[in-house]
């Protein structure tokens, strides 16, 4: 592990602990960079306590980081590398799961899943774990800190360094140089890794005045882009990776940014745009930019279309949900209004927005999402109703979402979260055979609609009507289903699950559905072996199975049965559970050695 140190004395304890205690071989080669704030005394505290393990090297101040995590990689030894920032820290189980995942890929680079605290952080390449993400199929390249476990030998093998020449970026130069010559690349996304902390006072290089300067970092992001084009053939991959950097570097330049900035330096930042494109837009990277992209190459020479262009790709979508009701058709009725305000800027233009619709996307764990489905909505940006075909949705999560049109650029925006004071969630429907939970999230409080009971608990009432002994003996059971408002069909009822309390052994055992959601089955007691077991009665709802108590009121409970088989004396006595009354069974069986024993006592 990898510190560089310069006036961090408020953060080092926690940094230098979190690597302490992880689970892991492991040095920690601190480069002390002139810090002159107690930083070095604390840093010999450590390392006469933890001799062997922790390393503090010493230099004078050089400005940036890259050249202290160049000194040391050159004095690592172990087979990787990890970089952390004096300010930010580790997860306790980081480098134990990130190693983990390399010693069983042979990774050259490991992702581990990055959180913010009062910062931005990277959310697109962890969405799932990966023990081999693709290059050119994932968006691990949209993570260019250098926040990674990196192969030693890689690194040495290509003379990967950062460039210290940089103040800012060094480490996208450093971590895109790698990613050339990656052979597996995996990813953690199922443990927060790296927690990337704000300094509240302002004092990191990135958060000093001009540290994000527009034409400066056009200007440095040339390295990564000449690494890209000199180590990646012509091709599909590489358009990936050159994609990356116009869409989130060069044309992020002609948005906020552009709009903060003076007349001049607006026409540098062009300009500067304006080479790359020249240099290296091929016509596989301009197919995969978004339509305000195209817009904007289109528009190089017209620096007030740019400006008018940032306005509408920053400007805030203004939602409000006015109402969310079924219609008489299963059909989800959503109104709402909707408005593109442009930011607080000099001169700010008024945006007219068109181009209505409601946007529903399924969450998913793939790498291939599933299209969006698109709902036609009535009236305009004043009021709007869409009417969703609840039927027509696969089983799944969907987030409910607004699209509006302004000039050709499509604006996307979820949906729920500031409503009329009088929208209140809809009951559930079962519909074509699913059941349909519209509801809203937390923390945020967006309209989402849970199709198949996937993420929300299903509202469903199983009652016992009545119980009765047959011949055999058989335990007959009546009840009733409710599911929301309604009955599910005879298809949703797959069978009444008995299980034993504490082996958690089960017995499945048919169902037989009548009308108005009734139902009714048997279960042969005798096959029950001793024990207590639970009466559960299992639905299929269109999502995964889902289970319910039977509840049960005693007056509704046959009293025990008991009968010989041979020399053997079986009960079996249903009763209802104290407190919310639901239908168990207590089996029992006596042999003569009990009987026996009983006396003994």
């Amino acid at each position: 592990m990898i510190v560089a140190v310069h006036n961090c004395r408020p953060y080092l304890d926690r940094c230098l602990t979190s690597l302490l205690i992880q689970r892991v071989s492991r040095e920690i080669v601190v480069v002390d960079d002139g810090s002159t704030d107690g930083s070095t005394e604390l840093l010999d505290l450590y390392a006469s306590h933890h001799r062997g393990v922790i390393r503090v090297i010493r230099q004078e101040h050089s400005g940036g980081a890259g050249r202290p995590r160049n000194v040391g990689i050159s004095h690592a030894r172990g087979r990787y590398v990890f970089f952390c920032d004096a300010d930010d820290y580790l997860g306790p189980e980081a480098l134990e799961r990130m190693l983990a995942m390399a010693d069983r890929n042979d990774s050259d680079i490991v992702l581990g899943k990055i959180v913010g605290h009062d910062r931005r952080a990277p959310v697109s390449m962890f969405r799932q774990s990966a023990e081999r993400a693709p290059l050119g199929g994932s968006a691990v390249y949209n993570s260019l800190s250098c926040f990674k476990l990196f192969r030693r030998e890689m690194l040495e093998r290509h003379a990967i360094r950062f460039d210290e020449t940089l103040l800012v970026g060094e480490d996208v130069v450093f971590t895109a140089h790698a990613y050339c010559h990656a052979g597996v690349i995996s990813v953690v996304a199922d443990y927060d890794c790296y927690h990337l902390v704000d300094r509240p006072d302002g004092s990191s290089i990135m958060q000093q005045d001009g540290s994000r300067d527009p034409v400066s970092w056009l200007r440095m992001i040339r390295r990564p882009i000449e690494l890209v084009v000199a180590h990646v053939r012509p091709g599909a991959l590489r358009d990936h990776l050159l994609r990356r950097h116009f869409r989130l570097d060069a044309f992020g330049a002609l948005g906020v940014p552009f709009l903060t900035a003076g007349e001049l330096q607006r026409r540098e930042i062009v300009a500067e745009v304006a080479d790359l494109c020249d240099r290296w837009l091929t016509d596989g990277v301009r197919a995969r930019l978004t339509v305000i992209d195209r817009n904007r190459i289109a528009a190089l020479q017209d620096i007030d279309r740019l400006v008018r262009l940032a306005h509408i790709e920053s400007a805030v979508v203004r939602r409000e949900l006015t109402e969310l009701r079924w219609d008489g058709e299963n059909r989800l009725v959503v109104s709402g209004r909707v408005e593109l305000s442009a930011l607080e800027q000099e001169g700010r233009p008024k945006l007219v927005a068109g181009g209505l619709a409601l946007v529903l996307r399924l969450r998913h764990s793939g790498t291939e999402p599933p299209p969006d489905v698109v709902v036609p909505v009535t009236g305009d940006c004043d009021g709007f109703t869409g009417l969703i075909d609840v039927a027509g949705l696969r089983s799944g999560v969907w987030d409910v979402q607004v699209t509006v049109e302004c000039e050709g650029i499509t604006r996307l925006a979820r949906f729920g979260a500031d409503r009329d004071g009088r929208v209140a969630q809809p009951v559930p429907r079962m519909v074509g055979g699913a059941v349909a939970l519209p509801y809203f999230t937390r923390p945020h409080g967006n309209l989402s609609l849970d199709v198949g009971g996937h993420v929300m608990s299903v509202p469903a009432s199983v009652r016992l009507t009545r119980t009765r002994w047959a011949a055999g003996p058989r335990l007959m059971i009546d009840g009733e289903i409710v599911v929301g408002t309604g009955t599910p069909g005879a298809h949703a009822v797959r069978h009444l699950v008995w299980r034993e309390r504490w082996s958690g052994l089960e017995r499945h055992e048919p169902v037989a559905v009548g009308a108005g959601g009734a139902f009714a089955t048997q279960q042969m007691v005798g096959r029950l072996s001793p024990g207590t077991w639970d009466a559960y009665l299992e639905l299929d709802l269109g999502g995964p199975p889902a289970r319910f108590r039977i509840e049960a009121e005693a007056v509704a409970i046959v009293p025990q049965r008991t009968w010989w088989r041979g020399l053997v004396r079986r009960s079996v006595r249903p009763y209802a559970t104290a407190g919310k009354g639901r239908l168990s069974t207590v089996v029992r069986t006596a042999t003569p050695r009990t009987f026996v024993r009983r006396i003994l006592r």
